[in-house]
């Protein structure tokens, strides 16, 4: 059975690879659908939520044909699709005469796994539900959870004694979680960060509750067993980011980067005194020869990168010893101290 979208909305093609993977349709018809469009219209559910909600409702009923299994009924249906799993194997050696009996089985147990995740779809929504509100739309963590379940039919091994539903719980939750971790936020997060945020956002409800007020940074770092710094920084990653486009106030003609000071923009006035001094700079080293020039650039980052080297880094350079360029230095800022040279560069030296 193929799975098809009611009157072409687009959230519910959300499910459409998942229930056509396990042979599921959309129940409903057209007129139904419309009957509750009305009424949501009425309680002002908006659009995507309203389609949302009638999605996930359509979802439930459908799922609701099918049984749940006995432990007799998972222990069945996992010999079977371990059967026709070991038949797959062997259909790629089997001569002529073994091939048709082994397909037999290879359908068997393909039957039989469609018949395994169909009985615990219900099982992926009750624990999806649990994770709303976490970055993500309820069609998503259910899809994100039989994904979940499929990698759990997958991996069962029913000779262990354990129910199919408290295992395949791990992996649905594992998928859910993760899926949560790699897709809910702007900027991923990894998990383990992800499993520490909810443990910390998990303590401060907790204090929250004990001490009917918000809790200070150190008394949830001691209840979570962190230190207050790293509290702090796990409570600036659980922000979600905002836009820079966002508008602000209500004609939308600002926005919040209009009222954000960018710190690296320079002031004009800056810019060009800046330039000014360096053209004085430079008409001051202009009363030194070349080899002084080259010395006085280079230990003082005056070379146009702002790069200060030592005097050993510098003696290198000019082939002598560091000693050598300390006497260069020294004779030539004497040289630069004489009043004529030094007038236009002592106006941008501090009052003080």
């Amino acid at each position: 059975m193929e799975c098809s979208v009611v009157d072409g909305e687009e959230l519910l093609g959300l499910l459409e690879e998942l229930l056509g993977a396990v042979g599921l349709g959309v129940l409903g018809g057209a007129g139904q659908v419309e009957v509750r469009r009305r009424d949501e219209q009425v309680l002002g559910l908006g659009g995507r939520e309203r389609v949302a909600h009638e999605a996930v409702r359509l979802y439930l009923r459908e799922i609701g044909r099918w049984p749940l299994l006995d432990a007799e009924g998972e222990v069945s249906l996992a010999r079977r699709l371990e059967a026709g799993e070991a038949a797959r194997l062997r259909l790629a050696v089997a001569d002529a005469d073994e091939r048709p009996g082994l397909q037999g089985l290879v359908a068997d147990g393909i039957e039989a796994r469609r018949c395994l995740i169909q009985a615990n779809l219900r099982l992926v929504v009750s624990i999806a539900k649990r994770y709303v509100g976490r970055g993500m739309l309820l069609l998503d963590l259910i899809q994100e959870g039989n994904l979940g379940l499929m990698r759990a039919v997958e991996k069962f091994d029913h000779s262990k004694g354990f129910k199919f539903s408290t295992y395949a719980t791990w992996w649905i939750r594992q998928a859910i979680t993760r899926a949560i971790a790699d897709q809910a936020r702007t900027i991923r997060i990894p998990v383990h960060m992800v499993e520490t945020m909810n443990k910390v956002l998990r303590a401060q409800r907790q204090l929250v509750q004990e001490l009917e007020r918000e809790p200070s940074v150190a008394e949830v770092a001691s209840k979570v067993d962190l230190s207050p710094e790293r509290v702090r920084e796990i409570y600036r990653l659980a922000q979600d980011p905002l836009s820079l486009d966002s508008p602000v106030g209500e004609e939308d003609d600002s926005h919040l980067s209009d009222f954000i000071e960018d710190l690296r923009a320079e002031v004009p006035g800056d810019v060009a005194i800046r330039d000014l001094l360096r053209l004085a700079v430079s008409e001051a080293l202009d009363h030194l020869n070349e080899r002084e020039r080259d010395v006085m650039r280079l230990r003082f980052g005056l070379d146009g990168e702002g790069e200060v080297h030592t005097l050993e880094e510098v003696g290198r350079a000019f082939g002598v010893t560091r000693e050598r360029i300390r006497q260069i230095e020294s004779k030539t800022l004497a040289k630069l101290r004489h009043p004529e040279r030094s007038r236009k560069l002592r106006d941008y030296l501090d009052d003080d």
